[in-house]
């Protein structure tokens, strides 16, 4: 059983702290746990734009906090987030997120992230690398 305390994780691991352009997401479980994926909780600044596109992962987030909007860049189709929302990046969706009041986001990354990741120019992250490649 793995048991996390997230004001710990902030306090004392902070390689599971990452900020990047006005987010900050505390990893909470990483591709290292053996669980298949990684759970996350972010925060994005209010009155922040990011463009994203998760090519080699899928990823789910829940909406705690905050609205915004999320603009599938594809269709162009944008719909509201509010504490409530899901949404699912199901077909590795390009997509702007808009946070119109600081949103706080739990994420959900297949495959798990490994904690060290940053964002490519394009928006994405890294295609995992195999553990015996």
């Amino acid at each position: 059983m793995i048991v996390r305390d997230f004001d710990d994780i902030v306090a004392n691991e902070k390689d599971r702290v990452v900020s990047d352009a006005k987010w900050t997401s505390v990893r909470m479980l990483l591709a290292g746990d053996g669980m298949g994926f990684s759970f996350h909780i972010t925060f994005l600044e209010e009155g922040s734009e990011h463009t994203f596109h998760y090519k080699n992962h899928f990823e789910s987030v829940y909406c705690m906090k905050g609205k915004g909007r999320i603009t599938d860049l594809a269709t162009g189709e944008t719909h509201e987030i509010k504490p409530g929302t899901m949404y699912a990046l199901n077909e590795h969706d390009k997509h702007t997120l808009v946070a119109d009041e600081e949103l706080v986001m739990a994420c959900c990354f297949n495959p798990p992230v490994s904690g060290d990741e940053v964002h490519q120019e394009d928006g994405s992250y890294a295609a995992p690398v195999a553990e015996n490649a």
